[in-house]
């Protein structure tokens, strides 16, 4: 893996834009490209053989998603540091609007149509809660975070959206928010205890938690304990996704020759279950070479974090790569029974315009970390240096 381009940084950041075009990582920005380019042919493979009404969708999308992620990388991170709060103050009044007077799709309101477009505020929640949290660990000593006290803010920018979420109801984006912030919360040096502490009261609260759950949530939980209750109902997704998935073989049935997905037997196959669609046409051998390209791009975001001079730079890459990871570990456990089903999308592949430009910008922030990876940042946002 090749991040480090020629040539020497300025350590104030102050470079010009040429030099920070030098400075992106271009092997980062082909890789991401090409899992996309994968999802658009499994677009058009789930349209049988058209371009539309998926995949020219999705091409635009990432075309314009890519465009926003290299002008996001070349903004100083400074300026998203300072912008942090703000740009988490105005996702988490998307989520109260949503739950106001969000427009209804799949027996969920989780969508502000704007006309032209539709947006899911919990998407974009994802990539501000990282941004909130980064910026609020950001120069905070052991003592500090060795403080429940000061960690009470910091839960409720996490539990506050997370609770919106729950509501509209979108139970797996509200977990995902919250596993993705634990992993912050334990990267910025919170203390193993707390956590445990914390996943104690959880699991005593699940009984409690159990009577306020819908009753299609109920049903997904006891049909992931034992999906074959109830084979043509409740159970018919993930039974027809392990029939899927078993049907590929090693080496799979073909590109556009998947009988249970283009017998349409499996459903939501441009979604959530994409994955079982790809490796029904491409087999085990497909499925393990999309999973080394997620974990490349899981390694870069690491990588990028750990190269970081700046605490900030370092969570918000982390956050990132985390909550890239969690996309994909809970879309692929999901459609292999290991999870309840609970409509979390496949990066970079599934379907989905929200989703893309969100992820997109976040990776954006991922570049910017590195191009900007020298530069020292005071607890406001200020070059050390300067």
């Amino acid at each position: 893996m090749i991040l480090e381009p020629r040539g020497n940084m300025r350590r104030d950041g102050n470079m010009g834009l040429s030099e920070k075009l030098w400075h992106v990582s271009w092997s980062l920005v082909l890789l991401i490209t090409l899992v996309a380019a994968i999802g658009f042919f499994m677009l058009y493979s789930a349209a049988d053989g058209h371009i539309s009404p998926w995949a020219n969708k999705q091409m635009v999308r990432f075309a314009i998603g890519l465009l926003i992620m290299i002008v996001v990388a070349l903004i100083d991170v400074r300026f998203w540091m300072r912008q942090a709060y703000v740009i988490y103050g105005v996702a988490l009044i998307l989520l109260i609007a949503v739950d106001l007077f969000g427009t209804i799709g799949m027996g969920a309101q989780r969508w502000i149509n704007l006309g032209v477009i539709q947006i899911q505020p919990s998407e974009i929640m994802k990539i501000a809660l990282v941004l909130a949290l980064a910026r609020y660990f950001h120069g905070a000593s052991h003592e500090d975070i060795g403080r429940p006290l000061f960690l009470l803010p910091a839960i409720a920018l996490v539990f506050l959206p997370a609770g919106l979420v729950v509501v509209q109801p979108d139970l797996g984006t509200a977990i995902l928010l919250i596993l993705g912030s634990g992993a912050t919360f334990f990267l910025a040096g919170v203390r193993l205890w707390k956590f445990g502490l914390l996943i104690s009261l959880g699991v005593g609260a699940i009984p409690v938690g159990w009577q306020f759950l819908r009753d299609y949530q109920k049903n997904r939980i006891l049909t992931f304990l034992n999906p074959e209750n109830d084979p043509l109902g409740a159970g018919y997704h993930i039974t027809q996704s392990k029939i899927a998935l078993g049907s590929g073989g090693v080496f799979g049935k073909g590109f556009m020759q998947g009988t249970q997905s283009h017998l349409n037997y499996l459903p939501e196959k441009h979604t959530d279950f994409i994955f079982t669609m790809f490796s029904e046409e491409f087999g085990m051998v497909g499925g393990v070479m999309l999973l080394i390209l997620y974990a490349c791009l899981i390694a870069y975001g690491y990588a990028i974090a750990l190269r970081s001079r700046s605490h900030f730079g370092r969570l918000v890459a982390m956050g990132i790569t985390n909550t890239f990871f969690l996309y994909v570990f809970i879309n692929i456990a999901m459609v292999m029974g290991l999870l309840p089903v609970v409509g979390v999308p496949l990066p970079l592949i599934s379907y989905g315009g929200t989703a893309m430009l969100t992820l997109l910008f976040g990776f954006g922030l991922m570049i910017g970390v590195y191009v900007h990876r020298d530069v020292n940042m005071g607890r406001r946002g200020a070059s050390d240096d300067v």
